[in-house]
């Protein structure tokens, strides 16, 4: 027979969402139960933010050294070590992996059960031969790579982003299929380590971000000669005796790229697989398990968060999950989901970071808007170091309410954070120009973005007369 455990919370996936849920419900009193099946840490520590982040900061790097010319300083760059590369992304890793592991969650409290959960009725799950029985669960098994249905495709070789990181050696000429936000980076970081590498992108690149500023970054990319084929279909992939072969096809024309090695960035699909959601009473489809806005499923006593719920697919986003979860689990309270101030970032070089409405979302949503802008051309900091493409643009309404904002520049990630904060405060862009921001900083595009919503009626002819008409009187 089967040991039967009984428990307060039982979270089924020990990635970002599910530990923060674990951690925050155990530290509050409740007793909990932690399920995982693979790595502790789940997507985002060993196949995601971490070994990307880290794999990104040795291709900006070895770019730093290449244009360094520019400040006056003879640097050359002698080699790319691709195992020392290799070596630098796991020890990133492996410095952040205590705080995620099975003994530090042990530590407080929680019991970790390493193995596949599987739902056995609405109330009670099986996992490693035990059953669990729980007042609440809590589904935050994320989600993995989408394998697109491409000719040849299972017949080639190829690497997603649980795979990428395991190279030791550099790739002569990286093929990448999908342009979106995982797609862009992986290619600019080998790229600005020495790969040649090429980008095949259905429609357009990062399609969700604002087409002006992406413009911005495609220029950049291009301009380091990386090769963006964009609207293109690829029709089938395959194997040769000393290479890989992709055919695109675009207006009726077929090119073949011939590549070293070849990434599959086209999307994600959920972690749902053997949880036996119908058992369970849950609702579900392909692309996410239906939840509430208290992020409830269909059985109320089940939650789901983070990938698995649908929507953004951030770890920023199932750590805001969790404290919705907890919130409803532990204190009854019915909070809701609010992703109105839910920013993202692509860390590319310049960065592209936003948050809120976009252009095209705002205009639909209001009649009059109004946009600003502020390039980085004419910021100080940026100029003193040679980082001036981009800008800034705000969406307003004609009336100063802050509707969203998107940046495209150095560090364009930390200076979200503000607009990100002005959102959720639900604060006015007058909050923003009359903000002291430091000088030289690149904040400063942050608030002279925000002075220029008063440009037209400060400098206006109506109020040169209230000027000249109150000088009048000595």
């Amino acid at each position: 027979m089967s040991e039967i455990i009984k428990t307060d919370i039982c979270v089924i996936g020990g990635g970002s969402g599910g530990l923060s849920v674990a951690a925050g419900a155990s530290q509050m009193g409740a007793d909990v139960v932690l399920i995982e099946k693979a790595k502790m840490g789940g997507d985002c520590l060993n196949y995601g933010c971490v070994p990307s982040k880290a794999l990104l900061a040795a291709g900006h790097a070895a770019q730093h050294v290449r244009e360094a010319w520019q400040y006056g300083t003879n640097a050359t760059l002698n080699k790319v070590d691709g195992q020392k590369v290799h070596d630098h992304v796991k020890g990133v890793i492996d410095g952040i992996a205590p705080n995620d592991s099975v003994e530090r969650f042990e530590g407080l409290g929680v019991k970790v059960i390493q193995g596949a959960a599987r739902f056995t009725s609405p109330k009670e799950l099986e996992a490693d031969g035990k059953l669990i029985q729980a007042k609440r669960f809590v589904i935050a098994t994320g989600s993995r790579a989408m394998i697109p249905p491409i000719d040849g495709l299972t017949e080639t070789p190829f690497y997603t982003n649980e795979t990428i990181f395991d190279l030791t050696e550099r790739p002569d000429h990286l093929i990448v299929i999908g342009g979106g936000p995982i797609g862009i980076e992986m290619a600019q970081a080998h790229k600005h380590l020495g790969s040649d590498v090429t980008v095949l992108e259905m429609f357009s690149i990062m399609p969700k971000d604002d087409p002006e500023l992406v413009d911005i970054v495609r220029s950049r990319l291009i301009d380091e000669g990386l090769i963006l084929k964009e609207g293109v279909k690829v029709v089938k992939t395959s194997k040769t005796e000393n290479a890989i072969e992709v055919t695109i096809e675009r207006d009726g024309e077929e090119e073949i790229i011939t590549g070293s090695h070849l990434l599959v960035a086209a999307g994600r699909q959920v972690n749902i697989d053997g949880l036996n959601l119908k058992g369970a009473g849950v609702a579900y489809d392909e692309r996410a398990i239906k939840v509430d806005a208290r992020l409830r499923t269909s059985n109320k006593k089940i939650f789901a968060i983070g990938d698995v719920a649908g929507g953004f697919q951030f770890t920023h986003k199932a750590g805001y999950d969790a404290g919705i979860v907890i919130k409803n689990a532990l204190f009854r309270l019915p909070a809701k989901a609010d992703y109105s101030a839910l920013p993202w970032v692509t860390y590319t070089t310049p960065e592209l970071a936003s948050v809120g409405m976009n252009e095209e979302a705002a205009l639909k949503a209001y009649d009059d808007i109004r946009i600003l802008r502020w390039p980085f051309s004419e910021n100080d900091r940026a100029r003193a170091e040679g980082t001036t493409d981009g800008l800034i643009k705000v969406i307003t309404t004609d009336k100063g309410k802050i509707l969203g904002c998107s940046i495209v520049g150095p560090h364009a990630g930390e200076l979200i954070g503000t607009w990100t904060l002005a959102l959720s405060k639900k604060l006015k862009i007058g909050d923003m120009a009359s903000m002291i921001a430091p000088y030289p900083t690149l904040s400063e595009v942050s608030k002279r973005a925000a002075g220029s919503f008063y440009t037209p009626s400060l400098f206006s002819e109506k109020t040169k007369k209230i000027v000249r008409f109150l000088l009048s009187f000595g």
